[in-house]
């Protein structure tokens, strides 16, 4: 035992004796499974500032004292804590990474930030047996997590002496579980312009295989150097990691959630509340005025369908993905962000700053791992079991969507690269937001010609929002109230905060500030939300079943005619499943009733009259969002081909007169100019018609 162990091995005794004695016991009995004692640094304190402030200054040595003092502790139980480790957590002394100086070496630091990368956990040799291949002798040579040691001297045998050659034994090595990980500042932290920092992170034993990339962490541990190697010799530069002595996690699923006694008697006393919905309503975004369908669709999908796992072993979704798209200024990404804001598992990503592997995932080479390409999940498989909101969905380039389209619907994500062949999962809600593309929507247009998305991904989204921005008198003097106290409020926050002789007193701000503030509390919300998709697995009723089978069927006789356009399609069914179960899950109910398929229907009919109507003719279409090309407008562009066909065969060369095509179709099917070179130049664009020259045109024969 070293001069320190001894000098504080009582006292160490003692602290584990007065705080932790039940702890231990614990230990004991599920020892070797668990292998570590958490300490709470504050309770340290509470003993001895000295015994504190020596943790902080010389930790590798004070941890192993608390090691060797806690197996020296008498147990009521004949167990030995050989393998046992001190988890020492609440470091005070916390450092943002880029503020790492060498005046921090050797201490006990806690770092805060995201994990982004972590390599598979593998065995580190920590005492090497060496058996003489000339004598048999065993030699045990301790080894240090830098470089392989082989017996120095030679032998130990003293008749032998020889210096190898050795064979090292695995059987009688000693072994410990490593991982490296690499954590990078929170993008939250950061300051203008700057690049988020990172630094390499040693894990060991039972630290190991605990974290995934994209987990929010505080890492409490030493900060030791390694030098740096060069082709020529040694650099006289040292690079910083970080030996893990306790990880905390921050940013936990909701299935992780520390929801305690009276958190849980506090929800259920918020769901029996007759105005649950109302509520909850108002504490998403309350600074930003109305949008209360939105708002109360974002609910449903913060709280999520129920995912069913068939005997089949099929999947069907249970997250709802919902895209909000509309005119410039109406609040759009300050929606996404505070959703992310409340998700326990939220990543936002901007459409023109993400490409396919930053959304996906990227094959990239491991600096951490001898140089192997290994897979690193992109936004959507970091927003697993959380929500992935994708701002500017329609500024991405067309092969980065198409990336999205496996992530929607079966929640994965394959690939095949650099010889990797894998699939990660990505089991979280989109939220997305677009732009129209000439800045405002259109009512009169279809929606697929206005965003520049592709059909098949905008049929992937259970809701479509049009958010429009129109004047009108006395929602706009409503809006501006609501704006300038919001600012005024926030003038005030700010003044008292910062300026030191300020007469303004707290309950005056705290009365100003109720018109932003939630109804419920943000914390309170995620562990709402958390507690309802962890225990409420709600099943439909007999009449709620029926009542939505009804719908759907006499929406479908609509578009039984030979005219009629197809009103809707399964996948719209699917989503008010999704959504009725979103609503019995706000009341914590395990029933889905009438009234959550009354509820949705008229949410679902709201986004539908807005972008699944075909303009012209006012008749529900699924066409519109699953083809983009509306019913009405296909028999047009069927009759226009015709009308080509006839014209051409008038002409010699097969070619068609624009002029005379466009007076044929006004004179035949009495399809106006404006919309004949539409349709027009939709068949260019899909390769069915080509222009030999300007004035006229040709059918490709295929």
């Amino acid at each position: 035992m070293t001069e320190t162990e001894s000098k504080w091995n009582e006292k160490l005794k003692k602290f584990f004796k007065d705080y932790y004695w039940n702890e231990i016991l614990q230990l004991a009995n599920e020892y070797p499974d668990l292998r570590s004692l958490t300490v709470d640094f504050t309770d340290i304190e509470k003993f001895d500032r000295e015994l504190s402030k020596e943790f902080l200054d010389h930790p590798g040595e004070l941890v192993e004292a608390a090691e060797a003092a806690l197996k020296e502790i008498d147990l009521p139980v004949e167990k030995d804590f050989e393998q046992a480790h001190v988890r020492i957590i609440k470091v005070p002394n916390r450092v943002p990474i880029r503020e790492l100086r060498s005046k921090h070496l050797a201490r006990f630091v806690a770092i805060e930030g995201m994990i982004r990368k972590a390599t598979e956990v593998r065995p580190r040799i920590t005492k090497a047996a060496f058996q003489c291949l000339r004598c048999g002798h065993i030699t045990l040579v301790e080894q240090n997590s830098f470089k392989f040691e082989e017996p120095y001297g030679g032998c130990e045998e003293e008749t032998c002496g020889k210096k190898g050659p050795f064979k090292v034994l695995i059987e009688e090595s000693t072994f410990v579980d490593a991982q490296k990980l690499q954590v990078q500042e929170s993008p939250e932290n950061l300051k203008g312009g700057s690049q988020p920092q990172s630094l390499e992170v040693d894990a060991e034993d039972d630290l190991t295989g605990d974290v995934t990339p994209g987990d929010r962490v505080l890492i409490n541990g030493v900060l030791i150097s390694r030098q740096r190697t060069l082709r020529d010799g040694k650099s006289t530069f040292y690079d910083l990691v970080l030996e893990a002595n306790s990880i905390e996690k921050l940013d936990k699923d909701y299935d992780e959630l520390e929801i305690t006694q009276e958190d849980e008697e506090q929800i259920l006393e918020l769901s029996r509340d007759p105005e649950i919905y109302g509520k909850i309503i108002g504490s998403i975004a309350p600074s930003i005025y109305g949008y209360e369908d939105i708002k109360e669709a974002l609910a449903l999908q913060l709280f999520s369908g129920v995912v069913k796992n068939l005997p089949d072993g099929s999947r069907t979704r249970g997250d709802i993905h919902m895209m909000l798209v509309g005119d410039p200024g109406i609040a759009k990404s300050q929606l996404l962000r505070y959703v992310v804001k409340l998700s326990p598992r939220g990543v936002f990503a901007s459409g023109r700053s993400a490409s396919a592997s930053g959304l996906t995932a990227a094959a990239v080479k491991d600096d951490l791992n001898d140089g192997r390409w290994t897979i690193e999940g992109g936004a959507l498989v970091m927003a697993d079991m959380g929500i992935a909101a994708v701002d500017e969905m329609d500024k991405m380039r067309t092969e980065d969507k198409s990336a999205l389209h496996e992530a929607m619907e079966q929640q994965t994500i394959s690939i095949a690269k650099a010889g990797i062949i894998a699939t990660l999962k990505s089991r979280c809600a989109l939220l997305g937001a677009a732009n129209p593309k000439y800045g405002r929507f259109d009512r009169y247009e279809g929606l697929a010609e206005q965003i520049n998305m592709p059909p098949a991904l905008l049929s992937r989204f259970d809701l479509i929002f049009v958010l429009l921005d129109t004047p009108n008198h006395a929602m706009d003097s409503k809006i501006a109230t609501h704006i300038l106290q919001s600012h005024y409020a926030g003038e005030l926050f700010e003044q008292r905060q910062k300026l030191p002789g300020c007469e303004i007193s707290e309950g005056f701000v705290e009365a100003e500030l109720e018109v932003i503030e939630p109804d419920i509390d943000a914390e309170i919300m995620r562990k709402y939300v958390a507690y309802a998709r962890k225990n409420v697995y709600p099943a439909m009723e007999d009449d709620t079943r029926q009542y939505l089978i009804n719908f759907y069927t006499d929406l479908r006789k609509t578009g039984e005619g030979k005219n009629t356009p197809v009103p809707v399609t399964a996948r719209q069914l699917e989503a008010l499943v999704r959504l009725s179960e979103a609503s019995a899950r706000v009341r914590l109910s395990n029933k889905v009733t009438l009234e959550d398929a009354r509820r949705t229907i008229r949410i679902v009919m709201n986004c539908l009259k807005n972008v699944g109507v075909d303009p012209e003719t006012g008749a529900l279409d699924a066409d519109i969002i699953a083809t983009g090309t509306s019913k009405n407008q296909r028999d047009k562009i069927k009759l226009l081909k015709d009308i080509i066909k006839k014209v051409s065969e008038r002409h010699t060369h097969g070619k068609a007169p624009l002029e005379e095509v466009y007076a044929e179709a006004q004179k035949e099917c009495g399809i106006d100019r404006a919309h004949a070179e539409e349709h027009i130049g939709k068949m260019r664009q899909r390769g069915d018609l080509f222009a030999p020259d300007k004035d006229h045109i040709k059918i490709v024969n295929k």
